[in-house]
Order: structure tokens, then sequence, then C-alpha cells
């Protein structure tokens, strides 16, 4: 795996490097290797992930040909209106002569 960095940003090439790692699957196999899984249980894991894959597979073809509807698409947060702007700062002299 390589990852570039351009002008000297290791902070975004870090980001670019754990996204990378993270769709390959990377910190998934460490987690598992964490500790030893029995052959069995090795196989009944790898079983259940190829059965959903294949149902997710088999969901997603449903959708395309049209026998399922489509899962509702979510709507982005609603945005406050940004507050108006002054001239001047809350603090400033000629705001307390106004007060007085």
């Amino acid at each position: 795996m390589q990852v570039l960095v351009r002008d000297n940003n290791v902070d975004q090439a870090l980001r670019v490097l754990k996204k990378k790692m993270q769709r390959e699957g990377v910190f998934r196999e460490m987690k598992q290797r964490r500790s030893y899984e029995k052959p069995s249980e090795r196989k009944t894991r790898e079983k259940s992930e190829a059965v959903r894959r294949a149902r997710k597979l088999a969901r997603k073809q449903a959708i395309r040909e049209g026998l399922l509807p489509a899962p509702p698409k979510k709507k982005p947060p609603e945005r406050r209106p940004p507050l108006p702007q002054t001239s001047e700062p809350v603090g400033s002299a000629s705001s307390r002569s106004l007060a007085t």
C-alpha cells in the first residue's frame, strides 16, 4: 500500500492511509487476530459472512429489477440560518454610551 505525501502534509497522508486500510479490511483482520480462533469457529464465521454478502447482493439485484421498493433516502439535517452580522463588537464604547 502506498500513499503520497504532498506539500509535507503528513496529517492528510495519514487520513488517506487510514481510509485505504479501512477499505482493505486491515483493521478488522487485526482485531480478529488478537486472539486465537478455532478452525470450526472460522468456518462458521466465513460461512455467515458469505451468506450476508449473498443476501445483500440479492437484495440490491431485486431493487434494481423493481421487485423490492428502494429504501427511503435519508434527508440531510436542516441547518439553522446564520446569525445576523453586526458592525460593532458587543462590548464597544459606543454601545455603552447608548445604554447610559
